[in-house]
């Protein structure tokens, strides 16, 4: 029994080729939705009351105080190994150096005489960061989110993670956290985390836009508090990983590549598309053989359940097949990868050429892991310095420049029935 579905694109018909690039269905159960109106509604209205009640009821914590005080911090660091510290900083400075490079710009042009019209560039004030820690913590997303609020200026970054059974927040978590800068950390998870920052308690400040992953509970949070006027970074849905490999590619490497994303979640979903048949047989060959090796291989069965692979015509074919299905993670295992990346019409990060792993991407290549999934890479970037700022427009108008562009204004609102607008224009140009 393969491994991976194979199918031959030439030879399936239009509804075929829509079935085999369906994603798996995200349905959220109505359980989940009335526990999490229940906990929005619960924590908006009581704050840290709520925030103890659920604490007690889903985490089996009574909590005397959710914020993580200096010496947690600093018994936090002397418990994370050399070798971990040292990886976290190494990371962060990776990561640091790659979004510094991509940074907005504030700019300014002369539209006429006399009109000068800006760009200018403000962090958001508070920001909420979630770090989830469901099967194992995750100090990666705290880098992740962390180092471009900090370089975007934001005057306050709150964190929340869930707490552990004994009631502390993982030890690798907080010291990635304090690399970046964070010292406002609290021990909360879930949904009451999300309501938490999204409304504000007496504990926790309110946040103008929340970042991070979570499970269904923190996603369908998310969702909801957007609707009430809090921003958030996009939608998270499951891992997705989308493999292009010719017949150079190393068949052991792209197996690895395709169970990396199969771990993440028995939702994940891994596609393998190659023009050579050969190829296909042996990853097919290596992920069970690679699969035996695993700590999480129930996991994984179930994601390479809803997987593919795809055998094409041509590597042309293949491209137009991952821009119509517009992966969170696309690997190009091609020989002089580099040379195929004018294809990439839409795919959330790339990783070029056979000792490009999708896991440096997670952790330390510099590239940021939160990414568009679900097909939203279509129009929709990663997380970047750009997420945590405001850009705002200025014009600046003397008499020269009113009398430049006056007219034109006074066209346009009248054509549009707008006669208050035009007055606004005429006032100033007769004055001139």
């Amino acid at each position: 029994m393969s491994a991976l579905a194979r199918m031959h694109w030439s030879q399936l018909d239009v509804q075929a080729r829509a079935d085999v690039l369906r994603r798996p269905a995200q349905i959220v159960a109505d359980t989940v939705r009335a526990s999490v109106r229940e906990i929005l509604a619960g924590v908006r209205a009581h704050g840290d009351a709520a925030l103890h009640e659920f604490g007690q009821r889903y985490d089996q914590l009574a909590l005397d105080d959710f914020a993580v005080s200096t010496d947690e911090f600093a018994t936090a660091t002397a418990s994370v190994s050399r070798e971990l510290r040292a990886a976290i900083e190494n990371a962060a400075a990776r990561i640091e150096n790659y979004h510094r490079a991509g940074m907005p710009q504030a700019y300014a042009v002369d539209s006429g005489d006399g009109v000068v019209c800006e760009r200018i560039l403000r962090p958001i004030t508070r920001v909420g960061l979630y770090v989830p820690a469901g099967s194992a913590p995750l100090p990666s997303t705290a880098l992740m989110l962390g180092v471009p609020a900090r370089l975007a200026g934001c005057r306050e970054i709150v964190l929340c993670s869930p707490p552990r059974a004994d009631g502390s927040i993982d030890s690798a978590v907080l010291y990635a956290a304090k690399v970046c800068g964070i010292t406002r950390v609290f021990k909360l998870g879930g949904a009451q985390a999300i309501a938490a920052m999204a409304y504000g308690t007496a504990s926790v400040p309110k946040c103008d836009k929340l970042f991070g992953p979570g499970n269904t509970y923190v996603t369908e949070a998310k969702r909801r508090v957007s609707m009430d006027g809090t921003a958030i970074d996009m939608p998270a849905g499951p891992s997705e990983l989308l493999v292009i490999a010719d017949a150079g590619a190393n068949p052991a490497f792209v197996a690895a590549d395709l169970l990396s994303q199969a771990e993440h979640g028995p939702d994940s979903q891994v596609l393998l598309i190659s023009d050579a048949a050969q190829l296909l047989d042996a990853v097919d060959d290596e992920i069970e053989g690679q699969l035996a090796a695993l700590s999480r291989i129930a996991i994984a069965r179930k994601a390479l359940a809803a997987s593919r692979a795809i055998l094409v015509d041509s590597l042309d074919e293949a491209f137009a097949i991952s821009n119509t299905y517009a992966p969170e993670h696309l690997i190009l295992a091609l020989r002089d990868a580099p040379r195929w990346l004018d294809q990439v019409q839409a795919a959330g990060s790339v990783f070029l050429g056979d000792f490009a792993p999708e896991a440096l991407g997670d952790y330390c290549s510099g590239t940021n892991h939160v990414l568009p999934t679900g097909g939203a890479a279509r129009a929709v970037s990663g997380l970047s310095v750009a997420g945590f700022q405001n850009a705002i427009s200025v014009q600046s108008v003397d008499r020269r420049g009113i009398a430049a562009i006056g007219a034109t204004a006074i066209a346009l609102a009248m054509v549009e029935g707008l006669h208050a607008h035009a007055n606004a224009v005429r006032l100033r140009l007769a004055a001139v």
